[in-house]
């Protein structure tokens, strides 16, 4: 089993950045391909970006392209995401997911919610205007 816990969110102005940060216990998190997953009110979850285990392949959402960035620290069992350039339109509720332990393909990331194994309880971002 592994728990992901989420933090870094908060309230923010336009334009301004944070950083998210999913912390992972309970196994070595290194084999394991994490991604970030956004839910706004009334909306459906969506995936924001994702890093393959080995971290050599990322995938970002087009609304997030250039703005976001993925990373991962396995030394630290840590996932982070820093958002730059925020929109009130990226207000949300964020969640850290993550699928594995993957045997396979190092450099594989994941799109769909139902491939994810694992979900954090969620870190709110909110953006004013």
């Amino acid at each position: 089993q592994v728990q992901l816990v989420e933090s870094g969110g908060g309230l923010v102005q336009a334009g301004g950045s944070l950083r998210l940060s999913c912390a992972a216990s309970g196994r070595t998190f290194n084999r394991y391909a994490p991604g970030w997953f956004r839910q706004a009110p009334g909306k459906e979850r969506e995936l924001v970006a994702a890093i393959s285990w080995s971290g050599t392949s990322t995938y970002y959402a087009d609304s997030v392209k250039g703005r976001f960035t993925i990373s991962r620290d396995n030394a630290k069992n840590t996932v982070y995401l820093q958002m730059n350039s925020l929109k009130p339109e990226d207000t949300a509720v964020y969640y850290c997911a993550a699928k594995g332990p993957i045997s396979g393909n190092s450099g594989s990331v994941y799109y769909r919610m139902r491939e994810y194994d694992y979900w954090g309880q969620g870190t709110q971002v909110t953006v004013s205007s």
